[in-house]
């Protein structure tokens, strides 16, 4: 019988392939948990935008957050669309990223399957 924590570390083990493969440049552990946390209100049609990350104070401070969005639109994880407001942007996954999480959940699968 396979334990629950056999098919997490497998799961570990097929992300650590992922990583590997020539896709979006590495994130740092902290631009890991905006993606996730831009991912999460994504999933829940929450708006998101650049304003409401930099007051997300548990992530960093405001100039830590705008330096780590920066650098997660240079690196091709994240974009800016435009709301009514031409002064707020919102934050959106790229094609790339959210194919990053298709990845990550055919993984999950795998690692569930036992294969």
């Amino acid at each position: 019988m396979t334990r629950p924590a056999d098919i997490y570390l497998r799961f570990l083990q097929l992300t650590e392939a992922l990583r590997g493969l020539p896709t979006l440049p590495a994130l740092d552990p902290l631009e890991e948990k905006i993606l996730e946390f831009v991912a999460r209100a994504n999933q829940k049609n929450d708006r998101l935008s650049v304003r409401d990350m930099m007051a997300r104070s548990e992530l960093g401070s405001p100039a830590t957050l705008h330096a780590r969005i920066t650098s997660m639109r240079e690196k091709g994880w994240l974009t800016l669309g435009d709301t009514e407001d031409t002064r707020r942007k919102q934050i959106e996954l790229t094609p790339a990223a959210l194919k990053h999480f298709d990845k990550l959940a055919e993984a999950f699968a795998k690692a569930a399957k036992g294969s």
